[in-house]
């Protein structure tokens, strides 16, 4: 897994992520999806040479974007934006990716987690708890993007352990599923520490 983080770079090869950091602070919903629809339309533009408007994005009924046009590539794609800091990943099989601020300041909520997640932070010092929330939770969101669910699926029905700082894995019972990806710390256009989680799954 490749991460990238301009527009203008390309991938030699997939699965790829690109953490674009930007000066925009989009304020709703669709101010977000309008950003990193338009950020991806310029990156898979350049990263299989197409003018733009040959480059079309749509979503699934749940929500889970869908390259359109060209048509046939067959590729999966993954978006996320939070802050200003807009997250790609183009990939051949089932592809999430998140990005998830810091809450610092606050105790992170332990309860919305599967309980061995919430063992995993209950172990650590207080002070060091919203940046580990923040990368379970970027994988979390990551890995149900990559079903197709979002969270319809609730959060505490799988877990994710956290396997250092670069790596995660997902233990999914409820599929039989175990899955492995990767977290990068990154700063955003304001210069705030964000985590991102990206993860490719296999088909079946």
């Amino acid at each position: 897994m490749l991460w990238l983080s301009s527009v203008d770079e390309t991938a030699p090869a997939l699965p790829a992520a690109w953490l674009i950091a930007t000066d925009a602070q989009p304020a709703s919903l669709p101010e977000r999806s309008k950003l990193r629809r338009s950020l991806a339309r310029k990156l898979l533009a350049r990263q299989f040479a197409l003018a733009e408007d040959a480059v079309e994005i749509g979503h699934e009924p749940a929500g889970r974007p869908l390259i359109l046009r060209p048509c046939g590539s067959d590729l999966h794609l993954s978006l996320a934006t939070r802050s200003g800091l807009v997250a790609v990943a183009i990939a051949d099989r089932p592809v999430g990716i998140d990005v998830e601020r810091f809450a610092t300041g606050s105790e992170p909520p332990l309860a919305v987690l599967h309980p061995d997640e919430r063992r995993q932070l209950e172990n650590l010092a207080v002070a060091t708890r919203p940046e580990a929330f923040a990368r379970l939770w970027s994988a979390k969101e990551a890995y149900v993007k990559a079903l197709g669910t979002g969270f319809s699926r609730a959060p505490e029905s799988f877990s994710v352990q956290l396997d250092g700082a670069e790596r995660f894995t997902v233990t999914d019972e409820k599929n039989g599923r175990r899955a492995a990806g990767v977290i990068r710390l990154t700063k955003n256009g304001g210069h705030e520490t964000m985590a991102a989680a990206f993860i490719v799954l296999d088909q079946a």
